[in-house]
């Protein structure tokens, strides 16, 4: 008995000890984790957030170069059919449009549909325009129907999405 006695003073001080020991251990390893996360998180940062301004960068410009007073006067031609001129545009909306679409990697899907409904929708109103024309219309005469439907619209759908993607942008940093 009096050997378990003295083993138990020997077992129990050193099991305390081991345990407190455990603990320290523990919460130093528990905030090294957290600062290495922190570091990480910090360095990912520092290397994701250019690419993302850079692409909400890229998408305004795409939405302010699809606009249609920025898009027609860019790709107005005097004097063109219609129907070619059409084709030009929608080619013009389309090339942008693949050329931009791999930022929606960097912004939420709620801006990314904005964006693509801004798109589809000019091309509706492109569409609509050239089917209220008739065969001889020019460039000009598409133009002018372009601007006025899309002047009639409820809802600005490109200023919206640009005003969307400014918020986002506002809302992340």
């Amino acid at each position: 008995m009096d050997a378990l006695l003295e083993l138990l003073k020997i077992v129990i001080p050193a099991s305390i000890v081991l345990y407190a020991a455990y603990l320290l251990v523990r919460s130093f390893l528990v905030k090294e984790i957290e600062l290495r996360k922190l570091d990480v998180r910090a360095r990912s940062i520092e290397t994701i957030l250019p690419l993302r301004l850079q692409a909400y960068e890229r998408i305004t410009l795409f939405l302010e170069r699809i606009s249609p007073g920025n898009l027609l006067v860019r790709l107005s031609v005097p004097g063109l059919p219609a129907k070619e001129f059409q084709q030009g545009l929608l080619s013009e909306i389309r090339n942008e449009y693949n050329h931009n679409v791999s930022q929606q990697v960097f912004m939420s899907e709620v801006v990314w549909e904005l964006v693509k409904n801004a798109k589809e929708e000019l091309i509706l109103v492109i569409n609509e325009s050239m089917g209220e024309l008739d065969a001889e219309a020019t460039s000009l005469d598409l133009s002018k129907k372009i601007i006025e439907k899309y002047m009639n619209r409820p809802v600005d759908a490109i200023a919206h999405a640009i005003s969307k993607v400014k918020r986002e942008i506002q809302q992340t940093f």
